[in-house]
This record gives C-alpha cells, sequence and structure tokens, in this order.
C-alpha cells in the first residue's frame, strides 16, 4: 500500500448516521446539528443521508431511540426498588454524556423499539413490585421529572469539578452579605465548600427520598374499621363518645 492509499471508507449506514449526528450534538448542541453538517463529518452529500433517514424528524427519532438504548434496562428479578435505582443511575449517566437530549427524550411522537422496551420495562418492574397501574404512572411521573430535573440543573451549572465548584461558590459568597442572607451564606460555608464537596452526590441521596415515598405509596392502605376494633386508629385518633347510663 502506496503512503497514497486511503482506508476504506466505512459503509453509510442508518446506524452510522445516528451515531455521527449524536456525536455532533454532543461536541457543538443540537442547534448545530443539520442535514448539511451531518453530510460534511460523513464525508457525503446531504442527500445521500435521506437513504437512511426519511427527514429531520426521523434524524431526532432515531437519536433518541439510540440515547434510550444505552440506558440499562431494569429487571423485576432485582426487586423493584434495586431496579428503579439502577435505572435512574442509569439515565443520569446517560444524560451526562448526552447533554442534548435533556427535554427531547419525551417529546417525541414516533418512539423506536428501545424507547418503547425501556418504557415497558419499566412499568413492568413496578407492577411486579405491587404497584396499581395508577401507582405505577404516579411513579414514573415522580421518578422522570427528578431525574430529568436533576440533569437539566447539572446541565446549568457554572462549574464542572469539585475544585470548580469551590472555587465559583467562593467568589460568589464573597459578594453575599452575611447580615441580609445568613442562612444563603451558611449552606454556601458549611456545605457546598467542605473538602470533596461533589453536587453529584446529591442525586442519589435525593433519589433515595424519592424512593422512600413510592415504598409509602405502594403499601395497601386499611381502611378504618377494617380488622380488629379500631384498627386504622392511631395515638390520638378521636374515640367513640361513652355510652350513656
Amino acid at each position: 500500500m502506496t503512503s497514497s492509499a486511503r482506508a476504506p471508507r466505512r459503509p453509510l449506514t442508518r446506524r452510522r448516521v445516528l451515531e455521527v449526528a449524536a456525536d455532533l450534538a454532543d461536541r457543538h448542541g443540537l442547534e448545530a446539528l443539520s442535514m448539511r453538517r451531518l453530510g460534511e463529518a460523513l464525508g457525503v452529500e446531504a442527500m445521500s443521508l435521506y437513504s437512511h433517514v426519511a427527514n429531520k424528524d426521523d434524524l431526532l427519532d432515531g437519536m433518541v431511540d439510540a440515547v434510550f438504548a444505552e440506558i440499562d434496562l431494569p429487571s423485576a428479578d432485582d426487586g423493584w426498588r434495586a431496579a428503579v435505582r439502577q435505572r435512574a443511575v442509569s439515565v443520569r449517566a446517560v444524560l451526562r454524556r448526552h447533554r442534548w437530549a435533556i427535554g427531547l427524550m419525551e417529546s417525541r411522537t414516533s418512539p423506536g423499539p428501545a424507547t418503547l422496551a425501556h418504557h415497558d420495562a419499566a412499568i413492568g418492574v413496578l407492577r411486579a413490585g405491587g404497584f396499581s397501574v395508577p401507582q405505577t404512572a404516579h411513579a414514573l411521573s415522580v421518578l422522570d421529572s427528578y431525574v430529568y430535573g436533576f440533569a437539566l440543573q447539572e446541565k446549568g451549572l457554572p462549574f464542572q469539578t469539585a475544585d470548580e465548584a469551590a472555587e465559583v461558590v467562593q467568589a460568589m459568597s464573597a459578594r453575599i452579605p452575611a447580615d441580609r442572607y445568613p442562612h444563603l451564606v451558611e449552606l454556601a460555608t458549611q456545605h457546598a465548600l467542605r473538602p470533596g464537596y461533589d453536587y453529584g452526590e446529591e442525586f442519589e441521596i435525593g433519589l433515595d427520598l424519592v424512593l422512600d415515598g413510592l415504598e409509602r405509596l405502594r403499601r395497601p392502605q386499611r381502611r378504618p374499621g377494617a380488622g380488629s376494633p379500631g384498627a386504622g386508629r392511631g395515638p390520638g385518633a378521636e374515640q367513640p363518645p361513652p355510652c350513656a347510663g
């Protein structure tokens, strides 16, 4: 092979198109993604892409489905709490790799097979764990709101590392009058500025609080009067009036 010989170009496939599109979005943001720019990154004319994606919407649907494919599928074999916890941790990790996907993952109306498999597995874990259908809907809503919300908040932070966080918080604290905002300064100095503080640790603490709430949600509620006399009454519950006579 001569020095001028070129390595064979990788064949253009839908998977390859989606991989490169996601890479462009990772590096430059979703707003920078266009069919023309994607074609340039692949070394082809933009028109060649339409043999693999129908249009920009189809491209976005495929990118979202590829993101869902990276998330660990929860399994009912692990028990509902462990499975739901691992799913949440995995979703956050994937969203940290693909920050452009925040807000886009639940907005598509043509979900692909990975998206459908993910949601079906998540629902199945909760149903197997004793959640009713309405409770399952409540659980998924609060879980995804928490995970996506945390990922969105992380995305907007003005720092990436613990050292950068300390510098930013220290600089901000110096400009905040402690006599006017004592609680804010207290939180910054006694929590955010402690050695080794990592904002990301807040995620799993909050996640466990959410899971504790879901555990209470799934417990069957006993109706007052069910079972033995006085069942359902706690300390201080109203007692019937004494019998006359």
